[in-house]
């Protein structure tokens, strides 16, 4: 049996588009988290001025220090730890004022947090908001956190996973339109799915058989191929597969009725939606402030807030850090329950 360390998990934190909030949620989480028993090690990847800058607008939170990989990351009682990849001009750290640069600093920043997750130099890592539209006219051509890191890890089979309090839901496709979606299902990418999420939930939640409800394309899953037939031709096949394979899977599910609540329970422990919409719909309306985005299919721990750069905002103090601290907390969690299980 492996031994267990005692050491309080480190997270790297990728900072975001220097130009939104991410500075600032950052620094309300860490003050947040300050006081709390076994709170995990933060390491901000991404520019001190800026954190520094933040830190002074927001008042009585941990003061950003510059790290060096000799050195050992601070307790949040005596500051926030950061390493800077190169400084930003005065113009990419102007809150609300998106550039080129900040775009394609925000980019380098996820980059060196993966590379560290994958190098087992911290335990997992937090995404801060980037702006997919700067990533690109930065010249970073990709959908979003997800594809990036997927890729970085060379990572076959991934996909992304929302979860709250109360609801946990993992897509089969992602950034793409609606059009596009029923051609873009197969029986394969659903079993996979399925199973992504099912191996998650043992590995991170400690459960033994998960129960996943999985969503039909068309309304009223199909209604025997009366409003469509991907459910017969894909949906159920996916299913019967990860059955056989010993996971508690069912469906089709209405989507429409497929969240009700009785006795103000869900009927599974985690959902598959067959597209973005179907299953976030549901999520952002319970908890919009709690959601964390999850990618499955990782070597490493990777959590984010639910929302967006919030550009209109940033500087003014007003950003609700709620979602980066659960993500954060999600996050220490995992990544200490992942211990465990290897030390098991």
């Amino acid at each position: 049996m492996a031994q267990l360390s005692t050491a309080p998990p480190g997270v790297a934190i990728s900072m975001g588009d220097p130009a939104g909030i991410g500075a600032e949620v950052i620094l309300k989480a860490a003050t947040a988290l300050r006081s709390r028993r076994g709170a995990p090690r933060l390491l901000v990847v991404g520019d001190l001025a800026a954190m520094r800058a933040a830190a002074e607008r927001l008042g009585a939170v941990p003061e950003p220090l510059e790290w060096r990989k000799d050195a050992p990351l601070p307790d949040l009682g005596r500051g926030l730890a950061v390493i800077s990849r190169s400084k930003l001009s005065a113009r990419a750290r102007r809150p609300g004022k998106p550039t080129v640069e900040g775009g394609a600093a925000s980019f380098e920043y996820v980059v060196d947090a993966a590379r560290m997750a994958i190098r087992g130099e911290v335990d997992a890592i937090v995404t801060a908001p980037i702006s997919k539209e700067w990533w690109n006219r930065a010249g970073r051509h990709y959908p979003g956190h997800s594809e990036l890191l997927a890729s970085l890890a060379k990572a076959r089979r991934w996909r992304m996973m929302f979860a709250g309090d109360l609801l946990r839901v993992a897509l089969v496709t992602v950034h793409m339109g609606l059009a596009k979606v029923p051609a873009a299902l197969t029986e394969n990418s659903i079993a996979d799915t399925i199973r992504l999420l099912a191996e998650h939930l043992r590995r991170i939640h400690g459960m033994t058989r998960p129960r996943i409800g999985v969503l039909g394309l068309n309304p009223h899953a199909g209604e025997h191929g009366l409003f469509g037939t991907e459910e017969k031709r894909f949906i159920e096949p996916a299913i019967r597969r990860a059955r056989r394979d010993k996971i508690e899977a069912f469906g089709p599910l209405a989507p429409d009725t497929a969240f009700i609540r009785q006795g103000g329970e869900f009927k599974f422990d985690a959902a598959v939606a067959m597209y973005h919409d179907q299953g976030l719909i549901a999520l952002k309306t319970l908890e919009f402030d709690r959601a964390v985005n999850v990618t499955l299919g990782l070597p490493f721990v990777r959590t984010s807030p639910d929302h967006g750069t919030a550009f209109e905002i940033a500087g003014q103090g007003k950003a609700d850090h709620s979602s980066l601290l659960a993500a954060i907390e999600y996050a220490w969690r995992a990544a200490l329950n992942g211990r465990a299980k290897r030390a098991a």
